[in-house]
C-alpha cells in the first residue's frame, strides 16, 4: 500500500484548520471591540517534535500549518508589541490527535519511560504550570520568538537515550524499553475509561445521565 503526498488542497485545508488564521481573527476582533487589557498576552500551544518525529511529523502539511501559527503571531506582535503573542512548543503528550499519527504513539510510549527514569517526567498540567512559573515571568524565545517548553523532552540528555533505544525497539523490548502501560491507560482516559471509582460493569439508564 502506497499512501500519496498531500495535495495542494489538502494542505490549505490543513493550515485552515490548524494555522493561525482563527487566531489572528480572534485578537483582531476583541481588539476592535475594546476589550483587550493594555499589555496583553496571548499563547497559542504547538507541538515541534524531535529528528525521530519530525520528518513525518513536522515536515509534512502539519509542518505548513505550524509554519502559519508562526506568521500569526508575528502579525500579532507587530500590531500590539512583542510581548503579545507567543507559540508555546511543549512537551509530546498523550492526545486524541497525537495518537492518530504514525510513528508518534511510538515515541511518546518511549519517551514516558526515558523522562521518567530521568526525573524529567511532565503530565499536561505539569508543563503549563512550569510555563506559567517560569518561562512568562521572563520570556526567553528562542530564533522563530516561541517559548520553549520542550526543552526537557529535547534536552541533549534525553534525547540521545532516545536514539539508542530507537532503534532496538521490537514486540519484545517494548515492555523494557519503553513503557507502554503507563501509555494506555493516558489513552484510555481520554474516552472516559481506565477512571478510578467508575463500575464499568454497571448498568446505566441514559435517560438519568
Amino acid at each position: 500500500m502506497v499512501i500519496e503526498p498531500a495535495t495542494d488542497e489538502e494542505a490549505a485545508a490543513t493550515v485552515k484548520v490548524m494555522g493561525g488564521e482563527d487566531w489572528q481573527l480572534w485578537i483582531s476582533a476583541l481588539a476592535d471591540a475594546g476589550v483587550l487589557a493594555d499589555g496583553f498576552t496571548t499563547l497559542n500551544y504547538t507541538y515541534l517534535g524531535s529528528e525521530l518525529t519530525r520528518p513525518i511529523y513536522h515536515k509534512g502539511t502539519l509542518g505548513v500549518a505550524k509554519a502559519d501559527l508562526d506568521r500569526a503571531a508575528g502579525e500579532i506582535r507587530s500590531r500590539f508589541g512583542d510581548t503579545s503573542a507567543y507559540v508555546v512548543a511543549l512537551k509530546a503528550v498523550v492526545t486524541r490527535a497525537s495518537s492518530a499519527i504514525p510513528v508518534v504513539p511510538l515515541y511518546g510510549t518511549l519517551l514516558l519511560k526515558v523522562m521518567a527514569e530521568m526525573g524529567l517526567n511532565e503530565g499536561t498540567i505539569e508543563q503549563i504550570d512550569r510555563l506559567f512559573r517560569t518561562k512568562l515571568a521572563d520570556p526567553v524565545v528562542d530564533e522563530a520568538h516561541r517559548l520553549r517548553v520542550d526543552d526537557w523532552e529535547l534536552s541533549p540528555t534525553v534525547q540521545a537515550e532516545m536514539v539508542r533505544r530507537w532503534p532496538l525497539l521490537s514486540t519484545e523490548t517494548l515492555p523494557e524499553l519503553a513503557d507502554l502501560k503507563t501509555y494506555r491507560a493516558e489513552f484510555l482516559k481520554l474516552f472516559g475509561f481506565g477512571l478510578g471509582g467508575v463500575d464499568y460493569t454497571a448498568d446505566v439508564d441514559p435517560r438519568e445521565v
